[in-house]
């Protein structure tokens, strides 16, 4: 990877008196400046060997911080990660208690007509008891009173069928109505999903043809795990080893921040990658490709928010060579790791408030 070189400071001006003058002029383009001067003068210190303690724990500082933020973002999409793997669980229980639900309802519905075909044949036998216990009251006492116990044995009996019944009938009430809950619960959350399905599909197609005019092999939008992935390649954006955005990637990240200025319920993560090769020793306020990855990250982060995008919904994010597309040690392969994605996200509160109520 080249780096950035600065010449040496004009014989009659030092590093530090064109830094005040750059910070003291009222020009409209002062803000866009003060980053640059800062690596000048930082870089000149270090070449230099005269670098403050002070600044250097600031560097430091803010390389914690910046590592810290990471952390709490890989913490966010384990959290993510558990969440979905929560619901993938409670979808596969909700399936198993429906297919039990259906076989208790099989077997219930069995046990139900055994009990009525036996509550009929009780029936009968009590008529032909109650024919035959008239007609044989006139001949034999004894008779009648064996006739009249197995009368009542079979009533015994048939009411205990009966309350079995009533029982059966009760559970199968229950069981209806659980079912008919759960199938409530999965149709809701399935149309939260195609609900997001759909926004996303939206949102892709409205990046599209916001940036209909630029080189497909300079800038993507893709689909991916639920969001749309927006690839730039570093030829669109930066200069190799600039910080500073080029005018062609500041209109496209413009033109995405137009697009996604109404989109309330979408979150951003300006997400840069570098390739493996070191940055070159010297190179103005960066030791290695984490400062560069990171630095590059909160530039295109301070253009989308200048372009009217909320600073609270976008995340800049330095990953350095860690994440390639192509683990090749060609030119091709580090071109293309060279690249910065802007991650679009939408939020899932109503499907995670959703299934909290349930």
């Amino acid at each position: 990877m080249e780096s950035v070189k600065f010449p040496p400071a004009p014989p009659t001006f030092s590093v530090f008196t064109i830094f005040v003058k750059m910070l003291s002029s009222n020009l409209p383009m002062r803000s866009r400046f003060i980053s640059s001067a800062c690596s000048v003068l930082l870089g000149s210190l270090v070449l230099s060997g005269c670098v403050a303690s002070k600044k250097y724990d600031d560097l430091m500082t803010n390389k914690l911080n910046l590592e810290r933020e990471k952390a709490e973002c890989d913490k966010t999409l384990q959290g993510l990660q558990a969440e979905k793997t929560k619901l993938d669980e409670q979808f596969a229980e909700v399936s198993k208690s429906n297919n039990k639900l259906v076989a208790d309802s099989i077997q219930t519905g069995v046990i139900l007509r055994r009990t009525k075909q036996l509550y009929n044949d009780l029936n009968n036998t009590y008529d032909r008891l109650t024919k035959n216990h008239e007609k044989l009251l006139a001949n034999s006492a004894s008779e009648t009173s064996k006739l009249s116990g197995d009368l009542a044995r079979r009533e015994s009996e048939l009411k205990a069928l009966d309350a079995s019944l009533k029982s059966s009938k009760t559970q199968i009430d229950q069981l209806s109505s659980d079912l008919k809950a759960r199938e409530e619960k999965l149709k809701e959350v399935q149309r939260i999903l195609d609900e997001k399905e759909k926004a996303v599909a939206n949102l892709r197609n409205k990046v599209n043809n916001a940036l209909l005019g630029f080189n497909s092999k300079d800038l993507t939008v893709n689909v991916k795990n639920g969001k749309v992935y927006v690839s730039l390649s570093e030829q669109l954006l930066f200069k190799s080893g600039s910080t500073k955005v080029d005018t062609k990637g500041q209109d496209a990240l413009q033109k995405l921040a137009k697009a996604l200025k109404d989109q309330e319920d979408v979150n951003v993560v300006a997400e840069r990658h570098t390739d493996a090769v070191p940055i070159s020793k010297g190179t103005a306020g960066m030791q290695d490709n984490w400062d560069l990855s990171v630095l590059r990250a909160t530039e295109i982060t301070r253009i989308l928010t200048q372009a009217g995008l909320s600073g609270a919904r976008i995340t800049p994010s330095g990953r350095a060579e860690y994440v390639p597309l192509e683990p090749a040690k060609t030119k091709e392969a580090r071109q293309k790791n060279r690249r910065t994605e802007i991650i679009l996200t939408p939020k899932l509160d109503e499907l995670f408030q959703s299934l909290e109520k349930n």
